[in-house]
């Protein structure tokens, strides 16, 4: 490292608990989404408040005001806005440098009906674990990109090429509407880092993700005057057995991308959700009438939604002719969120070599170039904005499950390259 690399990493490791603090601050403010609603507005005033505290003028701007956004073809259009604010803010350079986006979502999960063994809006800290819903996803993110704005602050640091700065809503359940919002709104630069939790590695990629709703109905009860029926149960256990074979055929129908090259499962297809009759003595005992399945596949970058959902109807279509099977006519299906593409850029992308230089001298080895196991909202910047994007972030785990965490070592590593990296790529004064 250059002497000046070597005072901006030493700053990180003297303000390491900084750093743990403004993640704790956010974990101790709930921003759950729950569409079409959401409560992220409390945080969204913590962030700009930290902005101006360090003398940034952030906007709080309202989705509903961004010219074009509802009209735009991207838009997912079942969500309400009132009260969920993105903030954006801009810190202009010299202007004989390039300019940088760092971005993330404030939005998480909702900490749900999971057994918490911790309060899930306490960021409770146990040795290098801090725990919290969006502890990981993406708060510790969120908190690293303060942290470095911050610290450039601090340390007196004057940029040549703008730094912008971003916290958007309405990222989780397929959303993304908060990060076109902020293309629209103008928010935009010669590249982007957004801080998701990457486990230190470059993600250049994401998957694509789709979900579907799947219901099965059957004639159900207890007494009869014959056998007794069987309801939905010989529906379910069939198709349970039949998703190994879409499974299987998405492997065989999907070309890996470059990025996942290496990935033993580049397409998985999981089943999120089961659901047939409510639990307890409460409720009576009978043979279940209609059961409830969710669906999740990934895909490759490339693949179109025409072809993920023309792939999956044949298949559950294909059900109800085989021989013997128990459907008399194919299941019903529906999609509650929007279609996620993949999308990916080059591994030669300035943005991409230029950040792993900076991360292999700061921690010591080369970070691993790949694509992340799940979609997010970065084919937004790919595909809308044309800015190359990466995801850089720290290593947590439980991620959208109870006891969700954030590993502490890992967001002082991923600060100490993104502070490096923001003064290579704007250029220092």
């Amino acid at each position: 490292m250059t002497s000046v690399e070597q005072d901006l990493v030493s700053h990180v490791d003297k303000r390491a608990d900084r750093l743990t603090a403004i993640l704790r601050d956010l974990v101790r403010i709930p921003s759950e989404n729950t569409p079409p609603t959401g409560a992220e507005a409390a945080c969204q005033q913590y962030v700009a408040e930290f902005l101006r505290g360090i003398g940034w003028a952030p906007e709080v701007y309202r989705l509903d005001d961004v010219p074009g956004l509802r009209e735009h073809p991207v838009f997912f259009g079942t969500r309400n806005y009132h009260d969920r604010p993105n903030v954006g803010a801009r810190l202009a350079g010299s202007g004989t440098g390039r300019s940088l986006v760092l971005s993330g979502h404030i939005d998480t999960v909702p900490k749900g009906s999971l057994p918490w063994t911790r309060d899930p809006f306490g960021g409770e800290v146990e040795g290098n674990h801090l725990f919290g819903r969006g502890a990981n996803d993406m708060k510790g993110g969120v908190a690293t990109n303060l942290f470095v704005v911050e610290a450039l602050r601090e340390l007196g640091v004057k940029l040549k090429g703008d730094l912008v700065f971003e916290t958007v809503v309405d990222e989780e359940f397929g959303g993304a509407n908060g990060t076109l919002a902020g293309r629209l709104k103008g928010y935009n630069a010669d590249a982007a880092i957004i801080s998701e939790p990457s486990f230190l590695r470059i993600c250049a990629g994401q998957r694509g993700g789709r979900i579907a709703h799947v219901t099965l109905e059957a004639a159900g009860g207890v007494l009869t005057d014959s056998k007794l029926p069987a309801g939905v149960i010989d529906q379910l256990t069939f198709l349970l057995t039949k998703i190994r074979d879409f499974a299987d055929q998405r492997r065989r129908a999907a070309k890996p991308h470059d990025l996942y090259s290496q990935s033993a499962d580049p397409v998985p297809v999981s089943i999120t959700k089961v659901h047939t009759s409510p639990w307890g003595t409460r409720e009576p005992i009978t043979i279940p009438e209609e059961c409830k399945l969710e669906i999740y596949w990934q895909a490759m970058p490339g693949e179109t939604q025409e072809e993920i959902d023309r792939e999956f109807l044949a298949w559950l279509n294909s059900l109800a002719s085989v021989p013997g099977g128990p459907f008399s006519q194919p299941p019903k299906v529906s999609f509650p969120i929007r279609w996620l593409p993949g999308s990916g850029i080059s591994r030669s992308e300035p943005v991409v070599a230029e950040l792993g230089e900076c991360v292999t001298r700061v921690v010591g080895n080369a970070p691993l170039v790949v694509g992340i196991e799940g979609p997010c909202d970065m084919y937004i910047f790919h595909q809308v904005a044309g800015i190359p994007a990466v995801l850089w972030g720290g290593r947590g785990g439980n991620t959208h499950a109870a006891d969700e965490y954030v590993e502490l070592d890992s967001l002082v590593n991923a600060a100490k390259s993104l502070l490096v990296f923001v003064c290579k790529w704007c250029g220092i004064q």
